[in-house]
């Protein structure tokens, strides 16, 4: 009889996945809430054909060796920062993501934050829980106009696209920032207007951040770049949490340089600094951008079937890298 192919899946992932794995391989699942370690993870991939990775994994160099028969890497989500990709090809190593699947429960809590901070929802809320709250008060919880007012976007791929089109409904001006310029069409049916990151940063009543996280963009917006942001903005992270200095924004928040920030993702997750936790104007979520049962059944799938294609021999389609 056959020897099914061994998969380590480093957290729990919805049933539908599994059922759509368990017929072609042997499963070992690690189903405690605390992320693994690195030297965990290496012992794990030890004799595994295949990983099944999250943004909480170190997917390194010392732990793709130790995946002595590894043939894919299939990362959770979208980006692949944590996973060494080039030493992954070197060792003919497919590595594969979900790029598509993301999108549009980012882009929507991208707008639940903008909202949020903008209008002082949480603290809102949480006067009329507390009890303390005697009527209705014109001189409390002032917000911002979100309607009319321009969105910076850093970032152009999917998810801030999908950012974009939901400003239309707000009639926001869209400026936007990218590597890499979109085509003309793109441009056209978002209203959006193409400009170096500092004239977005200068421009902008509410700046989102939808970037992936490179060499290039670590620390994209520091002290410089926020000094440049106008007193009454507002940030919004759903990208990554090192694209912001953190150190450089809580001092830029205590200074009441800039209105607030809404982060869903931090520099160094799980970890949040403190200082964020004391600020009346920061909202902080914890990295929940597709926390949708619907959203991570479809990722599930989706991962499983990529993870069968790579060890059939064929290309998976969230591949990143190319094996010979």
């Amino acid at each position: 009889m056959k020897v099914k192919p061994r998969l380590f899946i480093s957290r729990w992932i919805p049933d539908e996945g599994l059922n759509v794995l368990r017929p072609r391989f042997q499963l070992s699942i690690y189903l405690r809430d605390e992320a693994l370690s690195k030297e965990e993870l290496a012992q794990a991939v030890v004799g595994k054909e295949a990983l099944l990775c999250c943004v909480t994994d170190t997917v390194d160099k010392e732990v793709i060796a130790s995946g002595d028969k590894l043939r894919v890497i299939a990362m959770l989500g979208a980006a692949y920062d944590n996973i060494d990709v080039d030493f992954a090809t070197k060792r003919r190593i497919w590595v594969t993501t979900l790029p598509d699947k993301l999108t549009e429960p980012t882009a929507d809590l991208t707008w639940a934050l903008l909202l949020s901070i903008a209008r002082q929802i949480i603290p809102a809320n949480d006067l009329v829980k507390s009890g303390r709250w005697c009527g209705w008060d014109p001189k409390v919880f002032y917000g911002n106009n979100v309607f009319g007012k321009t969105l910076g976007i850093v970032g152009f791929g999917k998810i801030g696209q999908a950012v974009a089109r939901r400003a239309l409904g707000f009639k926001m001006k869209i400026l936007y920032y990218d590597r890499i310029r979109k085509g003309k069409a793109v441009e056209k049916q978002l209203s959006a207007r193409y400009v170096s990151l500092d004239e977005l940063l200068v421009g902008s009543d509410f700046v989102s951040l939808s970037a992936s996280l490179t060499a290039e963009s670590y620390h994209l917006i520091g002290k410089r770049e926020l000094e440049l942001m106008r007193p009454n903005a507002y940030l919004i992270n759903t990208g990554r949490g090192a694209l912001i200095d953190e150190k450089a924004l809580i001092e830029i928040l205590k200074k009441n340089r800039i209105a607030g920030a809404a982060l869903d993702v931090f520099e160094n997750e799980p970890r949040v600094n403190p200082d964020f936790m004391r600020m009346k104007n920061v909202i902080c979520t914890p990295h929940i951008g597709t926390a949708i049962a619907e959203t991570r059944v479809e990722m599930a799938i989706a991962i499983a079937e990529d993870i069968i294609l790579a060890l059939e021999g064929k290309n998976p389609i969230g591949a990143v890298n190319q094996v010979q």
